[in-house]
């Protein structure tokens, strides 16, 4: 299977060939936008009990996927303020450290996008990570699972305005009704997280969200991150796409992978392995 082809904002970190997908028919584009820089100097809270003390570099993807019917915006990564922060946002104890060197804003004007043609706007799920610019686009139909929605955030509270118009999703959803873009349930994460499917003359991709914080993590379900909200059901979900994958090569994105292409999932005997 060829890989699906993807394009980058000039400023970001890295690059990709244009989409060779067909004008005016399903998804014609996809642009890998940066949504922040992190860095923690603990790399066993994903890999527990491993690489205690370990420092480690994380990259916050945000994905731009131009439709034929409009614009579908997957998550939207830390907050565009801390872009002003001359040295970024600091790290709580043993936490992530986070910088913008350029804001998701700056980055779509580039392109030539305005915020209000943004049609849909997906949530992964509300980690401030994914959901930190959702009210630049007041206007854009957010696409997130109900049992994310009424998740109560630390203090109690709603994680959304009110008065953001919101499709409260059950399940997986069919965003364009072509099957070319299918928000999919994979809860685990957290208890709404979802990941999102791409199909494209042929070629399939899965942004993963947090399910998988590396693509390793498809070809061993069980190894958990201290970040999930409930492992057991975050091992399940894993195992579950990777049986349903076991006879198809999937072209595995993830929000925190260093490179946005990392690999697809292939059978090998028993077990799964990852080309890149």
């Amino acid at each position: 299977m060829k890989a699906l082809k993807f394009a980058a904002v000039a400023a970001a970190a890295l690059a990709f060939a244009p989409a060779a997908f067909a004008q005016g028919k399903g998804v014609e584009r996809m642009y890998v936008l940066e949504c922040g820089q992190g860095h923690t100097g603990d790399m066993s809270r994903w890999t527990p009990g491993k690489n205690v003390g370990v420092p480690m570099d994380i990259v916050d993807n945000c994905y731009l996927i131009k439709h034929a019917q409009g614009y579908f915006l997957w998550d939207t990564g830390i907050n565009d303020a801390i872009a002003a922060m001359p040295n970024g946002q600091p790290a709580e104890p043993a936490g992530i450290s986070w910088r913008r060197p350029k804001s998701l804003a700056a980055q779509l004007q580039e392109l030539g996008v305005k915020p209000d043609d943004i049609k849909f706007v997906g949530i992964s799920h509300t980690h401030p990570d994914h959901a930190g610019n959702v009210e630049l686009f007041p206007k854009a139909m957010l696409m997130v699972q109900k049992a994310e929605y009424e998740w109560p955030d630390a203090k109690g509270g709603p994680r959304f305005k009110p008065e953001h118009p919101v499709t409260k999703l059950e399940g997986d959803r069919d965003v364009f009704g072509d099957g070319s873009v299918t928000i999919i349930s994979t809860p685990g994460h957290t208890p709404g997280h979802v990941s999102v499917m791409i199909e494209s003359e042929g070629q399939s991709a899965v942004i993963t969200g947090d399910i998988a914080h590396h693509p390793c993590q498809m070809a061993h379900p069980g190894w958990a991150t201290s970040f999930d909200s409930d492992t057991q059901v975050a091992t399940a979900t894993r195992a579950k796409l990777s049986a349903e994958w076991a006879d198809q090569p999937i072209l595995v994105i993830g929000t925190h992978y260093a490179a946005p292409t990392a690999g697809h999932v292939k059978r090998d005997g028993a077990a799964f392995r990852f080309e890149v």
